[in-house]
């Protein structure tokens, strides 16, 4: 099963029907998708299940409907065990950003973290998931899949936010500040540190 995040709301693509009762299904092969985006962002819709029989043509038949941006992340740990976070949009985020052309996946997170915060030295130390969400841009709704990567770095200097990004502050947090951080965040930021949290147990 996927969870694409529209708006920061669920919309689960899948291959199985469940009994609950507190959501719309729709058939994935048949949905008008960007007439059911448009109705998740109106908030009239807070949940919804896309159904395909075969779960290995799911995301073809989403991306098929929907123009698709790729783009690249990074969770980074510094010596100290903090990760590092940006803050941009009134949220806490991390640092990701779009693929350039004839770019490996791993190249773009590494450069869009240096980019967005000024940090160095990374090395990628694990892949991680990736997250689904659609955002609007131009007027045109699109599907942004990120490729995460765990990263570890020994820099030592002041980190600086991307300000033409509209990052206002980066910091490196602990396991506490994580957790308050994470109530103003992101529904797939979230994933990443449910996901990462059962890896380092």
């Amino acid at each position: 099963m996927y969870k694409v995040f529209v708006n920061d709301k669920p919309l689960f693509l899948t291959n199985e029907i469940s009994r609950e009762t507190n959501f719309q299904l729709f058939l994935l092969e048949s949905i008008d998708i960007e007439q059911l985006i448009v109705k998740i962002f109106q908030n009239k819709i807070q949940k919804a299940y896309l159904y395909h029989p075969d779960e290995k043509e799911i995301m073809k038949t989403l991306k098929a409907k929907i123009p698709v941006n790729k783009a690249g992340g990074g969770l980074v740990y510094n010596k100290k065990g903090e990760v590092l976070f940006i803050f941009r949009n009134g949220k806490w985020d991390l640092p990701k950003g779009g693929i350039e052309k004839g770019e490996e996946i791993e190249a773009t997170a590494i450069r869009e973290v240096e980019e967005e915060t000024g940090v160095n030295q990374l090395r990628i130390t694990n892949k991680l998931q990736k997250t689904y969400h659609v955002f609007k841009r131009n007027g045109k709704y699109k599907l942004k899949i990120t490729h995460w990567f765990e990263m570890h770095t020994d820099f030592e200097g002041t980190p600086q936010g991307q300000l033409e990004e509209g990052i206002e502050k980066v910091a490196w947090l602990n396991p506490e500040q994580i957790k308050e951080a994470l109530k103003n965040s992101y529904e797939n930021i979230k994933l990443l540190f449910e996901e990462e949290n059962q890896l380092k147990q």
